[in-house]
């Protein structure tokens, strides 16, 4: 399996797993991230997030069978992580979430975004033979 196809498939899981947790648990998922836990009409609008992050998750395996033919998908999910990161920068460096809470996060879309650029330039240049 190529190594876009791997991350894929992770990102994907991360994905599914994130949008279960903000659609069936959202309160306890966010106290244990370390946030504060908002009030009861928020898991409104929390739902309406993990269905983003449940079908761009279940896209992301579609994504893994042929990511060539899925750019502008791969790199809808690039431009995910990249919010997701400058996001966690800013709210970081103002000092409204702590750097123990936003850590990992960063972290796995730095982490993300570094794997599909370089798997996914790699994945998709065409070998000419002379």
């Amino acid at each position: 399996m190529k190594k876009l196809q791997i991350v894929c498939y992770i990102i994907g899981i991360s994905q599914l797993v994130l949008g279960g947790l903000y659609l069936f648990a959202p309160s306890f998922f966010i106290e244990w991230q370390g946030l504060n836990v908002p009030t009861q009409d928020m898991n409104y609008p929390l739902a309406m997030l993990a269905g983003r992050f449940l079908v761009y998750g279940v896209g992301m395996f579609v994504i893994a069978r042929q990511p060539a033919e899925n750019r502008f998908w791969l790199n809808g999910m690039i431009a995910i992580q990249l919010i997701d990161l400058l996001a966690g920068v800013y709210y970081t460096m103002v000092g409204i979430v702590s750097f123990e809470s936003s850590m990992i996060p960063m972290s796995n879309a730095a982490v993300f975004i570094v794997l599909m650029i370089v798997f996914g330039n790699i994945s998709t240049k065409k070998v000419t033979h002379a």
